[in-house]
């Protein structure tokens, strides 16, 4: 006795169809005359539009049914197809590999970016506007610095930086502060929550304490030993 398991069974060319269109599509293919094929090919087109209903958001969801219908066959269909037949260089069409950016960055914790703004600047001539791009330039550079390096940073060590990116043309004044960027880390988050897992402890052995029939008892002495008055 053999079984019969998908391994040893031809690959599907469309998974999405299913093997038992797959078998149609190659029942079809073996018909003798084309008008048995085009009867037939129509059916299975339906069934595939049943199949995958999401195809009908597609513009021209048939044709794109009718170019799946010929992949099935590997192209070896003969029918009288209300569209023309897809070509196999079209469907197993390779875009051309982009090519990867391989330029030089000076500083990776700025960027291209920053280096890209520099090169701006430095092309503009108007004194309080080159001013403006500059000091925001800086700001950048140095929140950038403070994300990446995950540590303060001294204004001068970004002017410094700024004045080698730039091959000392730009430079800002001796009264302009940089804006002030520090770190953050989670750590508070995380404290939060753990004071409040700690009350919420507490608070549940209160509540077993109050539950407890030996600590009910000794409550009760208290109150009646705080309570002179009492007869008993």
């Amino acid at each position: 006795m053999t079984f019969d398991y998908n391994s040893s069974r031809s690959k599907l060319i469309l998974s999405e169809y299913g093997r038992n269109v797959q078998n149609m599509v190659k029942y079809i293919v073996a018909l003798p005359t084309k008008e048995e094929r085009n009867r037939y090919a129509n059916v299975v087109i339906d069934l595939m539009g049943f199949l995958n209903p999401h195809l009908r958001d597609v513009a021209d969801f048939k044709h794109k049914l009718w170019d799946h219908l010929h992949i099935i066959s590997e192209f070896k269909i003969d029918v009288d197809a209300p569209y023309p037949k897809p070509t196999q260089e079209a469907i197993h069409f390779k875009p051309e590999p982009l090519n990867y950016p391989n330029q030089r960055i000076s500083f990776k914790h700025y960027g291209k970016t920053i280096e890209l703004m520099i090169e701006k600047a430095r092309t503009i001539e108007d004194g309080p506007r080159r001013q403006h791009m500059v000091q925001a330039i800086a700001n950048f550079m140095k929140m950038a610095y403070v994300t990446w390096n995950k540590d303060s940073v001294a204004d001068d060590t970004i002017l410094n930086d700024l004045r080698v990116l730039s091959k000392g043309e730009l430079k800002l004044e001796e009264n302009v502060n940089l804006n002030r960027v520090e770190y953050r880390t989670p750590v508070a988050q995380n404290t939060s929550r753990a004071r409040a897992g700690s009350n919420q402890n507490q608070n549940n052995k209160g509540r077993q304490n109050n539950n407890n029939p030996r600590h009910a008892q000794n409550n009760n002495r208290n109150r009646t030993n705080n309570n002179p008055g009492r007869k008993f």
